[in-house]
């Protein structure tokens, strides 16, 4: 591991935050997933700080996500995750109702360029992936006019939620990925509630399918207008499910009351 200008010369009693800053600009420029820190010891050399200081700044680092610590061995690098912008994003969803409909604003932006991108990058894989999800929200829907019970409304949210996260790493974007983790227990979340709103419009799940399937079509055939159009004009329609599921009086929420 190259310090170079991430090297510091530290003392208490901020040395711990310190050397955790210095190692995170270190962590997330130059190390890869799966690369294990250097020994204590030749991190305290380094950063001239007491060894504690050394476990300090990591046990910082380990509750940012950036380290995975495990008994007896160095610090390894973890994959990145979306788990603490997703806390945030759960949090702020389910206790205001307001934190869906921006979340919607931000996924015009982010899902749009998905879907964009997508077809212009997606491999065979990762159409088949979108396809085998599509599918699996039509067999959660079953035959149209048939009653559906909790399992299946939560199994096709599940299918909807693997869509469009398989758009988006179609996409071949890292960052999109990421931000479409943390963001998927909100969406979840929603997509429950903007049901209520889609049965107000004088829609069906059938219909959302449809809007799914000329997503995929757009993105088979390399036409990254189309998939953009598709997916914006889809996303609008969750805007306004949501608008009128949000206009009547509140019901309990999936899992929140």
């Amino acid at each position: 591991m190259s310090v170079g200008e991430g090297d510091l010369r530290v003392e208490q009693p901020s040395a711990a935050m310190a050397v955790s800053e210095a190692l995170a600009r270190i962590i997330l420029t130059e190390m890869s997933p799966g690369i294990s820190l250097p020994s204590e010891a030749d991190l305290a050399a380094r950063y001239d700080v007491s060894r504690l200081t050394i476990r300090e700044a990591v046990k910082l680092l380990e509750g940012r996500g950036l380290l995975a610590i495990a008994k007896g061995r160095r610090a390894v690098v973890r994959e990145p995750s979306g788990a603490a912008f997703g806390d945030f994003l759960t949090t702020v969803s389910r206790y205001d109702s307001k934190g869906l409909l921006d979340l919607i604003e931000v996924r015009l932006s982010l899902e749009v360029q998905s879907a964009t991108l997508a077809a212009k990058r997606a491999t065979r894989a990762g159409i088949a992936a979108i396809e085998s999800e599509l599918q699996g929200m039509r067999e959660a829907a079953g035959a149209p006019g048939q009653p559906m019970s909790r399992q299946q409304e939560g199994e096709f949210h599940s299918h909807d939620l693997g869509f469009h996260e398989a758009v988006a790493l179609a996409s071949g974007n890292r960052v999109l990925g990421y931000l479409f983790e943390a963001m998927s227990v909100p969406l979840r979340d929603g997509f429950f509630i903007s049901r209520r709103g889609n049965d107000q419009r004088g829609q069906t799940l059938h219909d959302t399918i449809a809007a799914h399937q000329r997503i995929l079509d757009a993105i088979k055939a390399r036409s990254s207008r189309a998939a953009a159009d598709a997916m914006r004009s889809h996303l609008k329609d969750s805007q306004s499910d949501l608008r009128a599921a949000l206009n009547q009086p509140p019901l309990r929420r999936h899992g929140v009351e």
